[in-house]
């Protein structure tokens, strides 16, 4: 069966992730193009209406591991090694995020598969998945295929739309044999610090704050903007060395990649470094008191001044538009 199975991360309220439930509606679409079916593997337990209503985005099964613990890469991998084993699937695909890329890399190890890193969009050529990646830091695109079963293929943040169809998922148990290694690891705590206790991966506005603030208690500015536009506080890497602001905030190549509607760059110059993580934001404007920085180059509408300025009047007018 030319299937596509899909890792659906959940949280510990069984809230499944927004890059996951984009990607079961990316594989869903894939599958109906190559003849067969979009499936789902969720670990841990799991309610059945929860796991049912993963169809709504277009997984015809959702395959449920109870005894496989969440967050723990290792263990996943052996319950899609066998989901994947025994019911002839051609491809895996993840939406994204850290625990995805560890998983997808087991998984290829495991079942000496090919694999694509950093996919920002998938097509069907000749009956076959064909992807497409990023390259040359991000100046070019390359397609590539695979030349075997099964195909691992780990997507971008963001890179896939969430689509929803009203249907509901059959729910198949699966009992799995954990490897001895994959128990050598213990789940101490689950999360991570993102500053203001927002994900930046999934706000639709990014306000992003650079060297050109001046100083850590320039981020005041960012937050207030933030809050009145109802989006969240992002980081360059030079601030975020420099202490000003948390690394979970950080966007760029060795951060976290978005893709917001709307990301607001106050004083960021724009390295390449920077760029790469949030040039397929939908919207960028950049405020710069430096006309030639490279951010104006690639911003939708630059603004040049100074932010310690144009910031707050920025904000007061968004919070007097909507009502305080």
């Amino acid at each position: 069966m030319a299937g596509i199975l899909v890792y659906a991360l959940h949280d510990d309220e069984g809230n499944f992730n927004k890059n996951s439930l984009g990607a079961i509606s990316e594989a869903a679409k894939l599958a109906g193009e190559i003849g067969g079916e979009a499936s789902a593997l969720v670990v841990g337990e799991v309610a059945d209406d929860a796991c049912a209503s993963l169809g709504n985005y277009g997984a015809a099964k959702v395959y449920r591991a109870k005894n496989v613990p969440e967050g723990l890469a290792q263990p996943i991998v052996d319950a899609m090694a066998k989901v994947i084993q025994d019911n002839g699937i051609s491809y895996a695909l993840f939406g994204g995020g850290l625990l995805g890329f560890e998983i997808g890399a087991g998984l290829t190890a495991r079942l000496n598969a090919g694999v694509t890193m950093e996919v920002t969009a998938v097509k069907v050529q000749d009956g076959k998945l064909v992807v497409e990646r990023p390259i040359l830091q991000d100046s070019e695109i390359a397609d590539v295929g695979y030349v075997s079963e099964p195909g691992i293929i780990i997507g971008r943040l963001n890179a896939f739309d969430t689509n929803e169809s009203g249907g509901s998922a059959e729910v198949v148990d699966v009992d799995v044999e954990v490897s001895e290694w994959s128990t050598k690891a213990k789940l101490v705590q689950r999360g991570e610090q993102r500053g203001a206790d927002v994900n930046i991966e999934d706000a639709d506005i990014l306000v992003g704050g650079g060297r050109g603030l001046g100083a850590k208690e320039g981020f005041e500015l960012c937050e207030q903007l933030a809050e009145s536009m109802g989006g969240a506080v992002a980081a360059t890497r030079a601030v975020v060395d420099a202490g000003w602001y948390p690394y979970a905030a950080q966007i760029g190549q060795t951060g976290k990649t978005v893709a917001p509607k709307l990301y607001l760059a106050a004083g960021v110059s724009g390295a390449i470094q920077h760029k790469v993580g949030m040039q397929n934001s939908e919207n960028i404007l950049a405020i710069n008191k430096d006309p030639n920085a490279p951010i104006f180059e690639f911003s939708d509408l630059g603004v040049v001044g100074d932010l310690h300025k144009i910031v707050p009047k920025l904000t007061e007018a968004i919070k007097a538009k909507r009502g305080g």
